[in-house]
């Protein structure tokens, strides 16, 4: 284990270099999604209000406020460029000088991605956390803060980035076969955004596409680990909303496993 993270550090350092040079451009990312979750807050605030009602499919409106920024805050966490990144190394051929190498191509990914994570963690995490329970504890009048529950949700949320990751690195090899995915990627993203609840909560959906939609892989993406978050999932739900996190993560990790396999073999680069 100490041998094979000693070849990958170097990884995790480049990851973190990454993000730390284009400082301007992670900030304004970040800038731009916030703006979204105001946005949303607007949005739903107004909806709300043309309820006429407190309740809106098992939500108040001061837990769609926590719901929006939570689901903000995941989706900044389990975030993953593998589909970019290996359409941009198969369209410039930059792809051949990972091949070569005796490391394994999914884990130079997963490893860069650390890196990049590490400064998401340290600069977005406390205050995020912070502000959604200092809402929370305001609109409920003591502090909800629950150690457990957020232990939970980190777990649940490496649950979901290792998702994500392994998803998207299937969804990458699609470019060995079309070349370029800039355009499919876009498609990609909206149909996850809206499986997954970063749209609109799944409850509020008819209920037969709800029960659908919670046993895809998407949910486990971010409505799973924002249910968690928010004390919605107890007991026996929780280990069955989990256990599906940990099945979705060993499936895809063997279908990357399998494609890996497959795409190599057609294997045409434009570039280098």
């Amino acid at each position: 284990m100490r041998k094979k993270f000693k070849i990958y550090k170097p990884f995790i350092n480049a990851g973190l270099q990454e993000a730390t040079t284009y400082r301007a451009n992670w900030i304004f990312f970040m800038l731009g999604n916030i703006l979204g979750c105001f946005v949303s807050y607007f949005i739903w605030n107004a909806v709300f209000i043309s309820s006429g009602g407190e309740n809106l499919n098992g939500f108040t409106m001061p837990q769609m406020v926590v719901y929006i920024f939570l689901m903000f805050l995941t989706t900044s966490l389990i975030s993953s460029g593998g589909t970019y990144d290996i359409g941009e190394e198969i369209r410039d051929g930059s792809i051949a000088m990972r091949m070569i190498k005796p490391i394994s191509y999914n884990a130079t990914f997963l490893f860069q991605e650390i890196g990049n994570k590490i400064m998401t963690i340290c600069v977005l995490i406390i205050p995020m956390v912070i502000g959604v329970e200092i809402c929370r504890t305001v609109f409920m009048g003591s502090v909800q803060f629950n150690i457990a529950g957020f232990l939970l949700y980190i777990v649940s949320c490496v649950f979901a980035y290792l998702i994500n990751f392994f998803f998207n690195i299937c969804f990458g090899f699609i470019a060995f076969i079309i070349k370029y995915l800039w355009g499919a990627n876009m498609m990609k993203n909206c149909i996850v955004g809206f499986l997954s609840g970063s749209v609109i909560p799944l409850s509020f959906l008819p209920d037969i596409l709800e029960r659908i939609f919670l046993f895809l892989p998407f949910a486990s993406l971010n409505y799973t680990p924002v249910m968690i978050y928010m004390g919605m999932y107890s007991g026996l739900e929780l280990l069955f909303y989990m256990g599906l996190q940990l099945f979705w993560v060993m499936a895809f990790w063997g279908l990357s496993k399998l494609l890996w396999h497959i795409a190599t073999k057609r294997l045409c680069v434009q570039g280098g």
